[in-house]
């Protein structure tokens, strides 16, 4: 399972990457779970970890505007990212999520084929009015974007699991694997959830809250040792525990 930590800056980025991130999650928490950033960030963050690690970026809680959504695609895939990630927040049926989709995935294939493009769908979905995740697998697939990633809109109210059972969630993602798709589940999660979202079985953890200094969605600032500790912890559901030097 590859860990993807979400950052705002160089410094962030910097701090993750240190603590041993797979893949380097850029957004501003400022707009909204999936809140894009200003493209200069992205820009210098690709730059200076190129090689190092994968790269995302995501381009918010999109409005049913595939037009709007399809631009911002195309900006982010310029940057050099190898993910994007595209916010299903203003569509609730699927054929809606499906044309929301297609225009975003048309948008970055054309120019960029080689750029994944992930479709982002909500746990709290009965809260926001929002597609629910169940239709996350088919309107993927049927776009031809390369996988999905839950989340939880509303962070003040919970993880991911207080939205979605494990059963849920395991369904979900048994559908998208079974179409080929990339799996990744975010929306409050730490340390203590490792175990359980391995039992979901995704390709992705994705984080924030839990690697930062403070519980603080906005204010807190991702710390390298947590990321360490997390990043350990992955390591360990793979190959058994990692043996530690005596003090």
């Amino acid at each position: 399972m590859k860990l993807l930590v979400s950052v705002v800056d160089e410094e962030e980025a910097y701090e993750a990457v240190r603590g041993g991130c797979d893949i380097l999650d850029i957004k501003n928490p400022r707009e909204g779970s999936l809140g894009a950033n200003h493209p200069s960030v992205i820009k210098r963050i690709v730059e200076r970890f190129n090689g190092e690690v994968e790269v995302s970026a995501t381009i918010g809680d999109l409005p049913n505007l595939p037009g709007t959504a399809s631009l911002a695609a195309l900006g982010a895939a310029s940057l050099g990212v190898d993910y994007i990630k595209a916010g299903l927040y203003g569509v609730k049926e699927p054929e809606d999520a499906l044309n929301l989709m297609s225009w975003v995935v048309k948008s970055v294939k054309e120019t960029y084929p080689n750029v994944r493009v992930i479709a982002c769908g909500y746990a709290d979905y009965y809260n926001i009015g929002s597609l629910n995740p169940a239709y996350l697998p088919s309107v993927a697939w049927r776009s031809r974007a390369d996988g999905i990633l839950i989340d939880v809109k509303g962070k003040g109210h919970g993880n991911v699991f207080d939205h979605l059972d494990v059963e849920e969630l395991t369904r979900i993602f048994s559908e998208a694997r079974r179409l080929g798709l990339i799996t990744a589940l975010a929306g409050g999660l730490e340390a203590e959830d490792v175990a359980v979202v391995d039992k979901v079985g995704v390709d992705v953890l994705g984080v924030r809250r839990g690697v930062c200094d403070t519980r603080s969605w906005i204010g807190g600032r991702v710390r390298s040792e947590k990321v360490i500790v997390l990043k350990r912890l992955l390591k360990e559901l793979r190959h058994g525990p990692v043996s530690r030097p005596r003090p």
